[in-house]
């Protein structure tokens, strides 16, 4: 696996070794001491959540507070999806700053947004099932979000905002600035 950190510190593009022949293909997506040894982080996932979803479905910005906090590992089964990491540590040089990754089927990456991050994600394509491991269970008393097109943060989520489907939840989260603290 190929681990690459992006400009926010502790997030990381993780891009599987395919292994192809006329039968398909074989890779390892997930193996936790090349895992820990890669994002440079003690990190033991207790809960695999996955969704499915329609073409213009946004799915967030979500995170958990506190002692709740949570860390995912993300990736995509079937379909396409640009996934976006906003970084909501206080302390942080790149608070409020995000990365957006492509993540689908056919290129297999994943995505590990650590604990300190909002995260979200927007269908491309037709339909897509989205999959991702957490490092702490749920805690509903623990929720907090982002509205997804904060001003201050800017996302381009290149889509037609008239076209987005977003659950009546989603659309009445906070900015960030008016946002639930995570820390």
């Amino acid at each position: 696996m190929n681990f690459i950190e992006t400009k926010l510190k502790g997030c990381f593009v993780i891009e599987p070794k395919i292994i192809q022949d006329e039968r398909g293909y074989f890779m390892e997506s997930f193996n936790e001491r090349t895992f820990q040894e890669g994002v440079g982080q003690n990190v033991h996932f207790v809960q695999d959540n996955q969704s499915y979803s329609t073409k213009g479905v946004l799915r967030g910005l979500h995170y958990q507070t506190a002692e709740h906090a949570q860390a995912k590992l993300v990736r995509v089964l079937q379909g396409e999806v640009l996934d976006v990491a906003i970084d909501i540590r206080p302390e942080s040089k790149t608070f409020g700053q995000y990365e957006a990754v492509v993540l689908s089927a056919d290129n297999q990456k994943q995505f590990f947004v650590p604990r300190g991050f909002a995260h979200g994600f927007l269908v491309l394509s037709e339909t897509a099932t989205f999959f991702y491991k957490c490092d702490n269970f749920y805690n509903k008393a623990s929720e907090g979000g982002i509205i997804y097109n904060d001003e201050t943060i800017g996302i381009d989520w290149n889509f037609n905002s008239e076209k987005l489907i977003i659950s009546e939840k989603d659309k009445c989260l906070p900015t960030l600035e008016n946002a639930k603290k995570a820390w």
